[in-house]
């Protein structure tokens, strides 16, 4: 069984325009934390899931999967 935790922290920054310096800072931890977090070397905890989940202010389960996101433009079966 895999335990890779994927995410969409890229894109959430992406898309309100923050950079990982910005959201470490928010969250109080490394800059390079959210790169490993983005490339999946590291997997969050469940209190940090949760934060930046919270930062975003959406559910955890639009930023955190344990099956890989649709790409954009990808239909579901």
């Amino acid at each position: 069984m895999s335990e890779i935790v994927y995410n969409r922290i890229a894109l959430l920054r992406a898309e309100r325009g923050v950079t990982r310096r910005q959201l470490a800072d928010a969250l109080g931890v490394h800059y390079q934390t959210i790169g490993y977090l983005e490339r999946g070397e590291y997997s969050p905890s469940l209190h940090l899931a949760l934060r930046i989940a919270e930062h975003f202010e959406v559910p955890v389960e639009v930023v955190f999967s344990t099956t890989p996101f649709p790409r954009i433009g990808e239909r579901s079966a």
